[in-house]
C-alpha cells in the first residue's frame, strides 16, 4: 500500500521558515518523482515544486520561486520542503505526491497533509 504522511507544518510568521517533510513507504521511491502540492483555504489544489527520481533536476511555480527549496533523501525515502521568507498568502494546506508533471491532478497516490499558517 502506498502510504505518504508529510509532517512539520505549523504557525509562523511572515518572513519565517518552516521545513516540512513525507516520508513515503509502499513503493520504490528512488525511482519515483515527487512533487509538493497545496491548497489554501477557499481556492483549487496548486502545485508547488516537483523533483526528479534522483534529485538531480527541480522545478518550482513562480510565486515560490527562491525562497522554497524541494529535495529528498533517497536512503531514507523522504521528500522535504525547505521554506524560506514565508508570505501570508503561503497559508495553506501541503500535500506530497508523486509524480512530475506541473499538474496538481496527475498523481497517483497524495499524503493527508500539513497545515502551514503564515500570520502575525
Amino acid at each position: 500500500e502506498v502510504q505518504l504522511v508529510e509532517s512539520g507544518g505549523g504557525v509562523v510568521q511572515p518572513g519565517g521558515s518552516l521545513r516540512l517533510s513525507c516520508a513515503a513507504s509502499g513503493f520504490i521511491f528512488g525511482r519515483t518523482a515527487m512533487k509538493w502540492v497545496r491548497q489554501a483555504p477557499g481556492q483549487d489544489l496548486q502545485w508547488v515544486s516537483s523533483i526528479t527520481s534522483d534529485g538531480t533536476s527541480t522545478d518550482y511555480a513562480d510565486s515560490v520561486k527562491g525562497r522554497f527549496t524541494i529535495s529528498r533523501d533517497n536512503a531514507k525515502n523522504t521528500l522535504y520542503l525547505q521554506m524560506n521568507s514565508l508570505k501570508t498568502e503561503d497559508t495553506a494546506e501541503y500535500y506530497c505526491a508523486t509524480g512530475w508533471s506541473r499538474s496538481p491532478f496527475e498523481t497517483i497516490a497524495k499524503g493527508q497533509g500539513t497545515l502551514v499558517t503564515v500570520s502575525s
